[in-house]
């Protein structure tokens, strides 16, 4: 058998596993490591919504169960080699929903907290803009509750006002209009 015939006898997928060099290979497998470690980080009832098969999602329950640090380090290593069976990329699209959804839910905090600054250090007008946006708010409970955040920054008590009012406009903006 010639050099030529053992060239034409290789299989056209063995050859694109052969192109891939062992620093690329390290790279996909510390990916792979830290979408454990994410899997890990999960509560219950997000793990329970990502696909994956049931050897899997024991590695990580049991990563979860563990305490010291070597004993975690070597169950993400294995979380990682058993996620080369797995199907990475639907526990990747879940992952990316999550996080979708944690944005979301920020966006949504950061905006409450910038109206809770602009009615306490703001004008009138940003208490008539509020009112404005959320007809359903008890205007003379806001103000009330302004009135106190603005005594308690003066005298620079604890924000305990300031916490109430961010609590009344998370409450104003769950409840559909």
């Amino acid at each position: 058998m010639t050099n030529e015939e053992d060239f034409e006898q290789l299989d056209p997928a063995d050859q694109d596993a052969e192109l891939i060099s062992k620093s690329q290979a390290k790279r996909d497998m510390h990916a792979l490591q830290d979408l454990g470690k994410k899997l890990v980080a999960l509560n219950k009832d997000q793990l329970a919504k990502v696909p994956m098969d049931e050897t899997l999602r024991g590695a990580v329950e049991e990563c979860r169960r563990l305490k010291k640090g070597e004993a975690i380090r070597r169950q993400l290593q294995y979380i990682g080699r058993l996620m080369r069976l797995a199907d990475t990329d639907g526990i990747s699209q879940t992952m990316d929903s999550f996080e979708a959804g944690k944005q979301a839910h920020d966006a949504h905090f950061h905006r409450l907290e910038r109206w809770r600054d602009r009615l306490i250090n703001g004008t009138p007008d940003d208490l008539t803009d509020y009112v404005a946006a959320f007809p359903h708010a008890d205007i003379q409970h806001l103000r009330q509750l302004i009135r106190n955040a603005q005594r308690e920054a003066l005298q620079q008590k604890p924000p305990a006002s300031s916490r109430k009012l961010f609590k009344y406009l998370r409450e104003l903006a769950e409840v559909p209009n």
